[in-house]
């Protein structure tokens, strides 16, 4: 009897760009920036389970992020400031999953998010790994951004926001946190994007 051959599993995705992403090894040249606005604008934070009409989407934070790394931070370079903005961008195809559930899959969830990251990177003239000083910052405006949205979005009181996020700094101006039409949402984030990068 022939040995019955197995089908390879297809590990790539398709985008509205035409690009075919491959998941498990992804090459700069198959990211845009299109593709980017519009998945992370159709990903919701916290499972969807924010107060308001719209769903408060990736898109939304990384803006809220990149906003905050700059008040952290006022001279931080544009570069930087892109970093912070792209921070979240390879859940434009896997999906924002909440740090408990990442915690469940393990480190190969990890690495497959750290490799898209170092390709989206190059894509847009970053180093495919931060230094580590910026990456913290970029980590540290993140939680910030988590605590606001916990606490006027999700659902959390002040106390256990606190307990999971940290304090934000004393003086901090809370960020403004609508939750916008998937199409505000894309554009706000693709405008972002292009005044970091002209």
């Amino acid at each position: 009897m022939p040995a019955v051959r197995e089908r390879p599993r297809r590990a790539w995705q398709r985008m509205l760009s035409g690009r075919r992403l491959d998941l498990l090894d992804p090459s700069p040249l198959d990211i845009e920036i299109e593709d980017i606005a519009h998945g992370l604008a159709r990903v919701a934070r916290w499972n969807g389970q924010t107060l308001g009409m719209h769903a408060f989407s990736v898109a939304q934070h990384c803006v809220v992020v990149e906003r905050l790394a700059a008040v952290l931070a006022p001279r931080l370079s544009r570069k930087a400031r892109l970093a912070a903005l792209l921070h979240d961008a390879p859940e434009y195809v896997i999906g924002d999953l909440i740090s408990p559930f990442k915690a469940a899959v393990g480190l190969d969830y990890k690495d497959l998010e750290r490799r898209l990251l170092a390709a989206i990177h190059i894509r847009f003239g970053l180093p495919p790994l931060l230094e580590q000083d910026l990456a913290a910052l970029i980590k540290r405006a993140d939680r910030i951004s988590a605590y606001f949205e916990a606490v006027k979005l999700a659902g959390f009181n002040a106390s256990e926001a606190k307990r999971y996020f940290g304090t934000p700094p004393k003086g901090l101006r809370a960020p403004e946190l609508t939750n916008l039409r998937v199409a505000d949402a894309q554009a706000l984030f693709l405008a972002r994007f292009k005044q970091l990068t002209v």
